[in-house]
């Protein structure tokens, strides 16, 4: 295998024969370099971490369970420094590229999760995803992507970012593979959910660019036909996005900041462009700011469960908009990333399951997104199935 998109970290390959005849068996999985392997540095995107870490002695628990469901692990990817990021640019370990759109970033900070599956160099790969981070770079590369339902997949043996947010997801090329891997990774509660409803999130679509926007309301609505849903559009916050991002922003800050702080003061890491100043703004923060945002949060939650209701309907809106140019102006990248984050804090306040399907093209991949109520994630994979067949 040869890595000609710069996704794996450099040295020797991290590989990892699954075990025999597991219904995984056969297939091979690459993990973001914030999953322990066991006798393997973690990095968490940022070499001062592996030198103040102990080794790692066991496997995460999700790299575990695909070993056990006999997938083999071929590599550990290139992740955004300490996941603090979506641009899928690591000022330490490089910018893998987009195999899909190779003048356009690949995203983060799964980076070179998604750029190992677009390129076929694995079948699947593990990421995370706290504000966006699976999400996003399925989005832009042209995979099937899923932020589960919190606590859905086991967090453990994972380089924190914000707990209350972070969750595990994974990415692959084909949607049945995709489900396949789901019923390994998925644990805890489900909810056998039926939707018949279809909420076309209004305020979602307006944050897209023109001609993106067409572009994502045409896929949406060929989807919404073929899955044999009832059309609704409603607006999805009514405080604005704009506000609920504000609140998801700090919530996530301050825990950020909560779980790195003393790291940060006792090693003094030097940080790469936009990750420095995210955690100089996030040192800032206090318990006012928890005070004034966390209400927020809580009027989401309520406000997206009161519209999925029983779990017979789901959120319908785009996941993002088209990826950015790499070399793009930093005012673009902070509009593109401002539109972004109003529509990926939907799913991290409200705790919801969030698959993005390669359904759009504007001049590049564009995901189109299904929302569904807790511990529907099942629902969204078989609906990820019907649409592809």
């Amino acid at each position: 295998m040869q890595d000609t998109f710069g996704a794996f970290m450099d040295g020797p390959p991290v590989t990892i024969e699954g075990k025999a005849g597991g219904p995984l068996s056969g297939l091979r999985f690459a993990a973001k370099d914030v999953f322990d392997v066991a006798g393997h540095p973690t990095s968490n995107g940022q070499p001062v971490w592996p030198q103040t870490h102990p080794l790692p002695t066991q496997n995460a628990g999700a790299v575990q369970q695909l070993l056990d469901a006999g997938a083999s692990l071929y590599g550990k990817t290139v992740c955004d420094e300490m996941c603090y990021s979506l641009a899928g640019d690591n000022a330490h370990y490089g910018a893998p590229i987009n195999p899909a759109a190779p003048d356009r970033a690949v995203g983060g900070s799964s980076s070179g999760s998604a750029s190992a599956v677009a390129g076929s160099l694995v079948d699947f790969a593990l990421g995370t995803d706290c504000g966006g981070s699976v999400r996003c770079p399925a989005s832009f590369t042209g995979l099937y992507g899923l932020r589960p339902t919190h606590d859905r997949v086991d967090p453990s043996g994972v380089a924190p970012l914000a707990g209350s947010f972070d969750v595990v997801g994974w990415f692959a090329r084909d949607a049945r593979l995709f489900a396949d891997v789901g019923s390994v990774l998925l644990v805890g509660d489900t909810r056998a959910i039926k939707p018949k409803r279809a909420l076309i999130a209004l305020d979602a679509f307006s944050r897209m660019p023109e001609g993106e926007r067409e572009s994502a309301a045409e896929a949406a609505h060929q989807a919404v036909e073929k899955l044999g849903l009832e059309s609704t559009p409603v607006e999805v916050a009514p405080e604005g996005l704009d506000r609920w991002f504000t609140a998801f922003r700090h919530l996530q800050a301050l825990e950020i900041w909560g779980n790195h702080a003393d790291w940060i003061t006792q090693n003094n890491p030097s940080f790469g462009p936009g990750v420095k100043e995210r955690f100089a703004y996030a040192a800032t923060l206090t318990d006012t700011d928890r005070a004034e945002h966390q209400p927020i949060r809580d009027i989401a939650r309520a406000r997206v469960a009161e519209l999925l209701g029983g779990g017979d309907a789901v959120i319908v809106m785009p996941t993002a908009p088209v990826s950015p140019k790499r070399d793009a102006s930093n005012e673009e990248v902070e509009d593109f990333r401002a539109r972004t984050m109003g529509l990926t804090c939907i799913s991290g306040l409200s705790g919801c399951p969030q698959i993005s399907l390669p359904l759009a093209e504007a001049g590049a991949p564009l995901g189109i997104s299904l929302l569904a109520a807790h511990g529907g994630d099942e629902a969204l994979l078989d609906m990820a199935v019907t649409l592809a067949s």
